[in-house]
């Protein structure tokens, strides 16, 4: 089993997507191209405790979509308390610290993709919004649908860019669905299992094969997700993918 590289990852950029969220772009220091597969994620190196000599890790799905370039994106909300989190939220531009990967075998190789159906709750996008842009920038031709679901509109990532992509992307079908949204929202509502097997159904219905599902968030949304799909719709073992961040 190969054992990822570590290596010296500089922060050149940041911003706040939500209120809570960070987005960070690093480059490896040492310039090389950061090679790894959209859905994979890092360990990220992080002091104990603030001041502290002694380090932590902590795991990232990476937000960009692989380009070739010493690049990578990460998506990262503040948890009260989180010694991880709370560090990167205050990394300041031009601070570098220690990243190992890539890693994980949660990735939607374009040699063999299908009709797919991304489901996500919070920075479960990242990984998703990966597979996305990769799949875009190589032009491949099967259909993706992703349906994304927060608490309310502030929360919703990437939401002017996922909206463009569409826009821009007929093969992208893009929903978003509140669970506690605002009179004034006329979007969809309700976890995002309630609106699953509708999105499934429709990119089934094209003729260009079964889809397969990649769900990424909360331990509870990806078994209430798999139970759906699994045990509900019957869906074979090979078509679901799913990846938790708890």
């Amino acid at each position: 089993m190969r054992i990822p590289p570590t290596f010296e990852a500089r922060l050149t950029s940041a911003r706040m997507l939500a209120e809570n969220v960070r987005e960070l772009r690093f480059e490896r220091v040492d310039g090389a191209p950061f090679d790894f597969a959209a859905g994979q994620w890092v360990n990220v190196h992080v002091p104990a405790a603030p001041g502290a000599e002694a380090e932590i890790k902590r795991a990232y799905s990476i937000a960009s979509a692989p380009d070739g370039t010493p690049g990578f994106e990460l998506a990262v909300t503040h948890v009260q308390g989180g010694p991880g989190s709370t560090f990167l939220h205050g990394l300041a531009i031009g601070a570098t610290l220690s990243v190992v990967g890539p890693q994980g075998f949660f990735s939607r190789p374009l040699d063999k993709a299908q009709p797919s159906l991304f489901v996500a709750t919070g920075t479960g996008l990242t990984p998703l919004r990966s597979m996305i842009h990769a799949a875009l920038n190589a032009k491949h031709p099967m259909p993706m649908s992703l349906v994304f679901g927060v608490r309310t509109e502030a929360d919703l990532l990437y939401r002017t860019e996922l909206e463009a992509l569409s826009a821009r992307h007929p093969g992208l079908r893009v929903a978003f669905t509140l669970s506690r949204g605002a009179e004034s929202w006329t979007g969809r509502r309700g976890y995002v299992q309630t609106h699953a097997q509708e999105l499934f159904q429709a990119l089934e219905g094209l003729g260009l094969g079964r889809p397969h599902v990649y769900a990424c968030g909360l331990a509870k949304m990806v078994s209430a997700v798999r139970d759906l799909l699994r045990k509900e719709m019957q869906l074979p073992r090979e078509l679901v993918h799913t990846e938790r961040y708890d």
